[in-house]
């Protein structure tokens, strides 16, 4: 395969002019640390390079707002909103090292991948906290969406549209988030020995609780042998983790009540503040967690079926798992080489859906990275992109075999 065709915009202006009737498709590429998710690219297709691109643009910490250009290193965001005592809430990802690389996220991929990490299903995906974006569509016409604060954004939600578009619909090229303030406090307690189906009935149980969780994750014995936190890879069995954040005297408060209730039957111990935030970017990371030669599978479903699908599915490929979000979200990693068993995968979800994360490229190349959608929803889909995308330029067929 030759080298793709690169071009480097510096200005939305640049990018507008390099995609106004391009015959050729071409490929958005921002950090490049998702760059091997989805179909292989195309010998005719073009990368499109944002990475030149970057800056914050406006920062307003008393209204908990930011805006930047679609190349901004999400580490850079991140540093500059800590220093004001503010966090990204949907904890986004660095894929870099699942994806064998050591690039590092941008916001405009992050909002791309629309993929969120440990806190989502309590404070939101990153979907939820774009406020705008401005963004040029396939046919390199300018458009706009939002605005940069809540009760400026009028008309169609466009930038919740682009989130999770990987790209095949338009650039971004600017970007305005919401943040929050970060937790005054974090704890995490783990809970030792518990097998998958009695660790996800009890996090489905504390859920449900009055507790706050903001993080509920549980590790087999396998993941959590992969952990670099030594209470979490020593312990020579499984660690089911419960985050609690907020005021002090908040997770004071909910802490001892759920001490009370581990302490009938359930042994459980602390991490230190350092630990505990380790474990939760190894949770989001994914990528330390499971061992590097695996293909790796992203499934979601109801979290009472979630230790019943991983064991159907492991008991024909010996596939290994562990579990975010109470349960809801299962990391698959099964040791296969030339085949991703994605109709077994797929046929043993009672519900949900699977997407393809990381694979060899030949697998890639005859995968369905997502589950096929019912025929409405994908005329739907169809119409939606050729309203953006009129030519069909933008990555076509990287994320679906029927493109």
């Amino acid at each position: 395969m030759q080298s793709p065709t690169r071009f480097q915009p510096t200005n939305a202006d640049e990018i507008a002019d390099f995609l106004r009737d391009r015959p050729h498709p071409v490929y958005v590429l921002g950090g490049g640390s998702k760059s091997a998710f989805g179909r292989p690219l195309r010998d005719d297709e073009s990368v499109l390079d944002l990475s030149a691109i970057a800056g914050i643009t406006l920062y307003q910490p008393d209204e908990l707002v930011l805006t930047a250009w679609a190349g901004t290193k999400i580490s850079d965001i991140a540093a500059v909103v800590a220093e004001r005592g503010q966090c990204l809430a949907f904890e986004p990802p660095e894929f870099g090292a699942l994806f064998g690389n050591d690039c590092r996220s941008t916001l405009g991929g992050t909002v791309a991948s629309g993929w969120s990490g440990p806190r989502r299903f309590k404070a939101g995906a990153i979907r939820d906290h774009l406020l705008g974006a401005l963004a040029v569509g396939g046919d390199g016409k300018h458009f706009k969406s939002g605005g940069r604060v809540v009760k400026n954004v009028t008309g169609f939600d466009l930038p919740k549209l682009l989130a999770g578009s990987h790209g095949t619909l338009a650039v971004m090229t600017e970007i305005t988030i919401k943040l929050i303030p970060s937790p005054e406090v974090s704890h995490t307690i783990i809970a030792t020995g518990l097998d998958s189906p009695t660790a996800i009935r009890l996090l489905s149980d504390l859920l449900g609780g009055p507790f706050e969780i903001s993080g509920a994750a549980h590790l087999p014995e396998a993941a959590a042998r992969r952990s670099a936190v030594v209470p979490v890879s020593r312990s020579g069995t499984s660690a089911t983790l419960i985050r609690l954040e907020g005021f002090g005297p908040s997770v004071a408060d909910r802490l001892r009540t759920l001490e009370m209730r581990f302490a009938r039957d359930i042994q459980y111990l602390s991490l230190d503040p350092q630990e505990g935030a380790c474990v939760w970017r190894e949770i989001r990371d994914v990528a330390p967690l499971v061992d590097p030669a695996h293909i790796v599978w992203r499934i979601s479903l109801p979290a009472a079926d979630a230790a019943g699908t991983v064991s159907a599915i492991a008991q024909a490929t010996s596939a290994e798992a562990f579990y975010d979000w109470g349960g809801g979200l299962v990391w698959l990693a099964m040791p296969s080489k030339d085949e991703a068993h994605a109709e077994l995968v797929r046929s043993l979800l009672p519900s949900g859906h699977a997407t393809l994360m990381r694979a060899p490229v030949a697998c890639r190349a005859k995968t369905q990275i997502f589950n096929f959608l019912p025929p409405a929803l994908a005329a739907l889909q169809r119409r939606v992109k050729s309203a953006f995308d009129p030519a069909g330029i933008l990555s076509p067929g990287r994320l679906s075999l029927e493109s």
